[in-house]
């Protein structure tokens, strides 16, 4: 799946995030679906999301540069895909 970058991202309404030591859990409620993110950098990067212009906003935000956004486009990729986030409409 191509992540958009510069489009605006947000948590799906039925997905709640608790913290961790690790990084977060994520529990989509329609799916029943549970997510581990094991970087605090990209639990930054998610919480973000609804507040920054865009996912690319997001990551400059908490901090991610350069090299790392690949990898970072492709973990916001990955919960796209498994509908934790989903596009934004509305502005932040």
């Amino acid at each position: 799946m191509a992540f958009d970058l510069d489009a605006a991202w947000g948590l799906h309404p039925q997905v709640a995030v608790r913290p961790e030591r690790f990084g977060a859990l994520l529990y989509h409620f329609g799916t029943r679906r549970l997510s581990f993110l094991k970087d605090r950098t990209l639990l930054a990067v998610v919480r973000e999301l609804a507040e920054q212009p865009s996912a690319r906003a997001a990551c400059q935000v908490a901090g991610v540069e350069g090299a790392e956004l690949a990898r970072f486009r492709a973990a916001l990729a990955a919960l796209a895909a498994s509908r934790m986030i989903m596009p934004r409409t509305e502005a932040p």
